[in-house]
């Protein structure tokens, strides 16, 4: 399979979309690469692919041997569906479609040999996130969330979840904890600062760290030059950093390699 090689599979998710997670995904797997580690994303929002755009990719993948060749940006190997289809055009599929896409993604690219690859979900608990339950042995999950309260209770959703099919939780990051004014360098808060913290406290989950907002992070993604590669001291830079540094702390030691998992329909 052409898991063998893969060592952790760490899906990052959330229960609302627009927190920010594909960002948070991309910074990570920029740091962990920067670590040391091989690294590679795979991109789960089947609806919204925003992988391509965050690095900066848009050719499409070379296919040798039969398996899909993952472009390489930045020390990441990526997959996305939008390497694969018309950037414009809106992908309408029904649930068995997107976990066959899923499939194919994990079980016909040529990952080789990676301590961790990153899954960027997308928002919800629905069929994409009971497929990768399915399919792969997870070593954990991320959850992203502002500090808003309809984000949170979402995410906590998910939270519950990941718990009801035992995928081991490494922790909840809250971004956009505050704003950070490129002018002054003062700090205001969106939202009530401090709420995931809590919300990790009251459910027993690892606190990961929070990311402040800088208009500098979104203008990178915009351009797909992570703010981890064009800014790497700034405020955010090093908040992604050292949420890396927790990540790779509470990350399992399994043994090469990672089963794909076969259970009855």
């Amino acid at each position: 399979m052409s898991l063998a090689g893969v060592r952790h599979v760490v899906v990052v998710s959330s229960g609302k979309g627009g927190v920010g997670k594909s960002t948070v995904t991309t910074n990570l797997a920029v740091c962990l690469s920067r670590s040391g580690k091989k690294v590679g994303v795979l991109d789960a929002d089947v609806y919204g692919p925003d992988i391509p755009i965050m690095f900066g990719v848009s050719h499409p993948p070379v296919i040798a041997d039969n398996r899909i060749q993952p472009p390489e940006e930045h020390g990441v190997k990526l997959m996305s569906l939008g390497f694969l289809v018309d950037p414009e055009q809106a992908v309408i599929w029904r649930g068995p479609m997107v976990m066959q896409a899923l499939d194919q993604m994990l079980n016909q690219v040529a990952w080789g040999e990676l301590d961790i690859l990153l899954v960027d979900m997308p928002p919800g608990t629905g069929d994409a996130q009971l497929t990768m339950t399915q399919k792969v042995k997870l070593s954990g999950a991320i959850l992203v969330s502002t500090p808003q309260a309809v984000a949170l209770a979402d995410t906590i959703k998910g939270l519950a979840m990941f718990r009801k099919v035992e995928t081991p939780i490494l922790g909840m990051v809250e971004n956009m904890s505050e704003f950070l004014c490129p002018h002054c360098g003062g700090a205001s808060e969106f939202f009530r600062r401090g709420t995931v913290l809590e919300a990790c406290r009251h459910y027993d989950v690892p606190y990961l760290g929070d990311i402040p907002f800088d208009p500098a992070c979104r203008e990178g993604g915009d351009r797909g030059i992570p703010i981890t590669v064009s800014a790497p001291g700034s405020p955010v830079g090093q908040a992604f950093r050292a949420i890396a540094d927790r990540v790779l702390e509470a990350m399992p030691e399994p043994a090469l390699p990672i089963p794909i998992v076969r259970r009855a329909e």
